[in-house]
């Protein structure tokens, strides 16, 4: 049997995943559709983790000169001969990522952006040898490969570079630019957004709008940034977005690819835990999963195909928006997000094209129409349906996402919990001393200023495992306790135990979810669980003299609390 070929987790080059036994999934008509429907300058804006860098990648390996005809072999964009025939291989391309471009001041970014256009520049310094250049042209370029470009010499940088090259070649230049967005971002957070608009678009102006030497650009990114800002004056300058229908596919992995990879990779049987996971996204008419999670997941089946789900996208991008959306949240949106992760939608306007300074509107309408935008544009929110008038019901994709709000929201309770100390304090005391009543009323008080599970669709397993996070992160946060909680099966918490060593004192602690409000029978269940699950002879067996039992049922923003003591 031919051995598998890898996994191609975190490969944005497509020379390594065509040459070095990585698994592809074909995204090359994306190739003849570009060229089929292009604009002169096209903007692509997917989530982070959706392949935007390796699709460029792959134009960059197809159409630059000298293209390695090899590496496409097999793929449907060669069974477009003529196309091939015209296009493989007969351009200059200038190529560059944003996606490093930060710092915590300007002068930091400029530092780092002059490291990105002068790698790019070295890539090309054949230029300098080139008959087909005055030495006027070669003076110009060797401003490029000084130790630091000064901030006019990076604004002129890719119009001069694609001047000597089409000069050089006797034909027009693709530019392709990844990450736009990340330098602007970079800078709202550090606070010198201005600056880095003026860079960013005086770069591109002179790059993309009064460039004679342009044949076309790709950029990609994840949000739309207001043409007034970046893009000002380009003329057929085409978007496409998460909504629009065209090049959806080309973007994500279809139900098909996924299917296709698990069976190759002999897991198929986990595919409805995939989907449920990580599917849910849409893109124009085509419903996609994240590659990210898909990949690392598929990795983690291989080496288990009874692993449990998990989530990976979280972890390879920022989710300040989502900190920032909680922290800002009026009461009205902490209803909205209890529908969400109740498994609902809520109904929002979307501004297709954003400024991040109206992120920091005092107009709380403004800003809360931008924050769900931006959500929506950057994979925290999906498409559940339109309503009209710019208006568009919008859900949370998937498991995955699901458990990030959920986990912000148990951070945010946490700390709002905790800051009032003395409450805090009582509420350990109750749960070190068997004091029930106390725990329950503190319990039910911080509950009732925080967001809860409503009973609606969702699993019964994920409404426990909410209410499990917010207890546990109350409990952890005593340092002088061992708290512990097992999560064996892959949907939740299973139970919480905890250990006062100095007072030789144990906790059993099982949260169940009292659905439309049947807090008896949910207690019944929690308290059978305690009884079954052979925890009190464990931690018997680990010194513990008093053993405290707690039966938990919480329901919306109330709870109910059993409970028995063991000497």
């Amino acid at each position: 049997m031919a051995e598998r070929k890898k996994l191609p987790i975190g490969e944005e080059f497509f020379r390594n995943i065509r040459t070095k036994g990585f698994y592809y999934v074909d995204k090359t008509k994306f190739i003849s559709d570009l060229l089929k429907n292009r604009g002169s300058v096209n903007l692509f804006t997917r989530p982070r983790r959706f392949g935007k860098s390796l699709n460029l990648d792959m134009l960059k390996s197809f159409f630059e000169v000298d293209a390695d005809a090899s590496l496409f072999e097999g793929l449907k964009i060669t069974r477009e001969t003529e196309l091939c025939a015209q296009h493989m291989g007969k351009y200059p391309v200038i190529a560059f990522t944003l996606k490093d471009v930060s710092g915590e001041s300007y002068d930091d970014a400029l530092k780092i952006m002059s490291q990105v256009l002068k790698k790019e520049a070295r890539r090309h310094q054949y230029l300098l040898e080139s008959d087909r250049l005055t030495e006027i042209d070669k003076n110009s370029l060797q401003e490029l490969y000084a130790k630091y470009l000064e901030e006019d010499v990076q604004q002129e940088s890719i119009a001069l570079l694609s001047e000597m090259l089409a000069k050089h070649y006797g034909t027009g230049v693709i530019i392709l630019i990844d990450e736009y967005d990340v330098p602007l971002d970079k800078a709202y957070q550090n606070r010198y957004y201005p600056q880095m608009v003026r860079l960013i678009r005086s770069l591109f102006s002179q790059a993309l709008k009064t460039n004679e030497h342009l044949e076309f650009a790709v950029i990609t990114g994840c949000l739309r940034i207001a043409k007034e800002s970046i893009f000002t004056g380009l003329n057929n300058f085409m978007v496409h977005s998460i909504s629009d229908i065209d090049f959806a596919e080309y973007f994500g992995f279809t139900d098909c690819e996924v299917r296709d990879i698990l069976k190759y990779y002999g897991v198929e049987k986990r595919f409805e835990d995939i989907k449920e996971w990580y599917d849910g996204y849409h893109f124009g008419h085509v419903d996609v999963y994240c590659p990210w999670d898909v990949l690392n997941q598929c990795y983690r089946l291989c080496a288990n195909a009874d692993a449990k789900m998990d989530s990976h996208w979280e972890n390879s991008s920022s989710n300040a928006i989502i900190q920032d959306m909680i922290e800002d949240a009026t009461e009205t949106t902490k209803a909205e997000i209890e529908a969400l992760i109740s498994g609902e939608y809520v109904e929002k306007l979307l501004v297709p094209e954003l400024t991040y300074t109206d992120l920091d509107s005092r107009d709380v309408e403004i800003r809360q129409t931008y924050l769900w935008s931006v959500l929506f544009a950057t994979g925290y929110l999906t498409v559940a349906g339109e309503t009209g008038g710019g208006y568009h019901r919008l859900a949370i994709p998937n498991q995955e996402v699901l458990g990030i709000y959920q986990k912000k929201i148990r951070s945010w309770f946490k700390v709002k919990a905790i800051s009032n100390s003395a409450k805090w304090k009582e509420f350990c005391a109750a749960v070190r001393d068997g004091d029930a009543e106390t725990f329950q009323n503190l319990f039910n008080e911080f509950m009732s200023d925080s967001i809860s599970i409503r009973d609606t669709f969702v699993k019964k397993e994920l409404k426990e495992n909410f209410y499990h996070g917010m207890l546990l992160g109350l409990l952890k946060a005593e340092g002088s306790w061992i708290t512990k909680s097992n999560a064996e099966s892959g949907i939740g918490y299973t139970d919480i135990t905890l250990t006062v060593p100095s007072g030789k004192i144990g906790c059993i602690i099982e949260v169940k979810y009292a659905e439309n409000g049947r807090f008896d029978s949910a207690c019944c269940e929690a308290v059978k669980q305690i009884e079954d699950g052979g925890y009190v002879s464990a931690l018997k067996q680990e010194g513990m003299r008093t053993i405290h039992k707690y039966g938990i049922a919480c329901y919306k923003k109330t709870c109910r609390v059993t409970y028995s003591r063991q000497e």
